[in-house]
């Protein structure tokens, strides 16, 4: 079972005056920018992962943080997230098509990043 946004296209004219302090996309941005959304989505970019093996692939992010990431990307439309019906359950978290489109930048910019850098 998926849970997560509907996505639905955006009318060309439609805009959202991000600028403004009331904007929803606003929101978005924050969680995707925040301290762990940004390695989440990168995370994701390439596999879909159970809850502990994305906790053991983001070195230092808590089980709490990790959570609290999720729950926001899930709301935001960025992430799926998937119950199996197991005992214990399993919970697998992957990208939305909105999510992969917006972590393929970040990835980018990561990469460039780390390319720029001196050698550790």
């Amino acid at each position: 079972m998926a849970e997560g946004a509907q996505i639905t296209p955006v009318d060309e004219q439609a805009r959202y005056e991000v600028f403004h302090t009331d904007c929803p996309a606003r929101d978005v941005i924050d969680h995707v920018t925040s301290r762990w959304g940004t390695w989440v989505l990168i995370a994701l970019e390439s596999n879909n992962l159970r809850f502990f093996e994305l906790r053991d692939s983001i070195r230092g992010i808590s089980e709490k943080m990790l959570a609290q990431t999720l729950r926001a990307l899930v709301r935001d439309g960025l992430v799926w997230r998937e119950v199996e019906p197991t005992t214990p359950p399993q919970v697998t978290y992957g990208l939305t098509e909105f999510g992969q489109d917006i972590s393929e930048p970040l990835a980018d910019l990561f990469g460039r990043i780390t390319r720029r850098m001196s050698p550790a």
